[in-house]
């Protein structure tokens, strides 16, 4: 982790550089979460980063919004700021097409995670197509809790987890996700979906114990995965997704999705994003 280049001052290069990218070993972060080595869920980290620029072959700018997925599965997750210093790499260089573009960032993506990834470039002429979208769901945000403490706090969760209670499913949001950046302590502000079937959660618990991530320090995809493993461990479900969509910074947005039995949502962005 100390040689991440996060948290540290930074020149940009004006030259394409596939070597700025650096991976986070994801077992650095499951080992404190103590997820089983066979993962208890499926999923993809979804990146939408709005700075991608480059210039074509006579040296006039293109602009465009990149999207990619990152299997769970993949060794590294991609550590936020250099692939921010990547992606502006590009500004200067010139490139033959679009679809160049997006072979190298596929390459250079897979690489830097040790797995595939899913790269599509959005060219300017698709942008109109892109719409605002919603989490589905009911929202616990309005629910009248008291909180005490700002300390993580699984154990608050509740669940009638007896063998004559009521199964349900419900898909619920919460728009007052908050944790702070591993190295820098910087606010990351998200949204959140659980859906899951199972006994019934408690909501006030559920509000309680995601509001306790406030001032928590961990990456996003890392958030996710804590969630996903106390609810699962506290609660008992028989299915359960958990997604959030994180605010951009540096023109990237983060939106990790982990599930144990249904595949990732369309992607939609949110107002604040």
């Amino acid at each position: 982790m100390e040689n991440l280049v996060l948290g540290k001052a930074v020149g940009y290069a004006d030259k394409y550089d596939p070597s700025l990218l650096q991976g986070v070993p994801r077992s650095l972060g499951r080992e404190n979460i103590k997820l089983p080595k066979s993962l208890p869920f499926n999923g993809v980290d979804i990146w939408n980063g709005y700075e991608l620029s480059w210039l074509n072959s006579k040296g006039k700018p293109v602009i465009a919004i990149l999207r990619c997925s990152v299997p769970v599965t993949s060794p590294n997750l991609i550590e936020s700021k250099s692939f921010k210093l990547y992606l502006n790499s590009f500004n200067q260089s010139k490139f033959e097409s679009r679809e160049t573009v997006r072979q190298h960032l596929q390459e250079d993506l897979s690489l830097c995670a040790g797995e595939n990834v899913e790269v599509e470039i959005i060219g300017f002429e698709d942008f109109a197509a892109i719409q605002m979208g919603t989490l589905a769901g009911t929202v616990i945000d309005d629910l009248d809790i008291s909180v005490s403490t700002s300390d993580i706090s699984p154990e608050r969760l509740k669940a009638d987890v007896s063998s004559n209670s009521q199964h349900v499913e419900e898909r619920l949001v919460s728009h007052l996700l908050k944790s702070n950046c591993l190295i820098t302590h910087q606010p990351d502000w998200g949204s959140v979906v659980i859906h899951y079937a199972g006994p019934q959660i408690d909501h006030e618990s559920l509000l309680q114990y995601l509001i306790s991530f406030r001032q928590h320090n961990e990456f996003h995809e890392q958030c996710v995965e804590r969630i996903f493993q106390d609810i699962n461990t506290h609660c008992r479900p028989e299915k359960l997704t958990v997604y959030a969509r994180y605010t951009r910074r540096g023109g990237l947005d983060i939106n990790p999705f982990r599930s144990n039995f249904e595949q990732a949502y369309p992607d939609a962005r949110l107002a604040r994003q």
